[in-house]
Parts: C-alpha cells; sequence; structure tokens
C-alpha cells in the first residue's frame, strides 16, 4: 500500500470522492501542512496552526495509480481558487499536493502542467513535502456517510477531459 496526501477545500467532499475511487483502500480527513501538534477543528479554523484541511488516502498502487489519483483531485475541486472553495474561505482550504517521496513529486508537478492546459485561470496548487498528519475528529471521518444529502461542492466536474475520464474509471 501507498499513500497520497491531498488538501481542496474542505475535507469531508474530498474524502467522500476518494473513498469511491476503487483501489483506494482508505481515506481519511486530518490536518496538514502546519506548525502545530495535534491541532483541534476549532484552531485550524481559527487559523492559529497553518493546517489546511486534508485527506491521507491509501491506495493499492496495482489497482490504482497515483497519477489516477492527481487526475482525480484537479477534477474534484477548484484548483484556481486561492484559499477557498465554494463558499468556503479561509487558509485552511487551499488546494495543495503534499508529495511523500521523489516520484510523487515529480508526477504532482507534470500533472499541474497538464491540468494548466484545461482552465482560463492560473493553478494556484502547492505542492510541497508532505509532513506530520494529523487525524481529524471522528464526527469528521466520512462525513457523507453519516449525514446523507449534506451540501458538498466536490464532485467529478470534467474540467480535465483528457484526465475526466481515466479518473471516473480509476
Amino acid at each position: 500500500m501507498e499513500k497520497a496526501t491531498f488538501a481542496g477545500g474542505c475535507f469531508w467532499g474530498v474524502e467522500h470522492l476518494f473513498n469511491e475511487i476503487p483501489g483506494v483502500t482508505d481515506a481519511v480527513s486530518g490536518y496538514a501542512g502546519g506548525h502545530v501538534d495535534h491541532p483541534t477543528y476549532e484552531q485550524v479554523c481559527m487559523g492559529r496552526t497553518g493546517h489546511a484541511e486534508a485527506v491521507e488516502v491509501t491506495f493499492d498502487p496495482s489497482k490504482v495509480t497515483y497519477e489516477q489519483l492527481l487526475n482525480a483531485f484537479w477534477n474534484m475541486h477548484d484548483p484556481t481558487t486561492l484559499n477557498r472553495q465554494g463558499p468556503d474561505m479561509g487558509h485552511q482550504y487551499r488546494s495543495v499536493i503534499f508529495f511523500h517521496n521523489p516520484e510523487q513529486e515529480e508526477a504532482a508537478r507534470k500533472s499541474l502542467v497538464e491540468a494548466q492546459k484545461y482552465f482560463d485561470r492560473k493553478i494556484v496548487t502547492e505542492i510541497v513535502p508532505a509532513t506530520d498528519f494529523w487525524r481529524a475528529e471522528e464526527y469528521h471521518q466520512r462525513y457523507f456517510d453519516k449525514h446523507d444529502g449534506h451540501y458538498s461542492c466536490h464532485f467529478i466536474r470534467g474540467w480535465v477531459p483528457a484526465q475526466a475520464e481515466e479518473a471516473k474509471q480509476a
């Protein structure tokens, strides 16, 4: 199994969509990219920790590739909005790819260049080394499974056509 970590706005929707991809064995909501150990949701929301709401994805690379996960990531949120997704605003909602090794970094950077071809505005997604990932409180885990019909601004949009079909089939 391998790990990948992404931030693309509120972690509820990102986690839900990654958990639907065959080959993903788990997607967990949490906090990454900050400077405080064991942050709480309240601390992150108040902007005191520097963390992004993030999702740590565990996947079987024989069933889904890291590149396919990147394709899904570009299509499940708007990577051109700084510190915002839909109505959610703040530094914790920024778009980030946290890479776990040099191969992931290279794939992420290549994927960003390819994805940029399909957006009129500049992609503002950060690509940074993965640091500590802090699992969010239990009430955030599998949120949409527990709260049927709750609003989400995350869905596979098909903004990146060459990649969108592959992400749906992942």
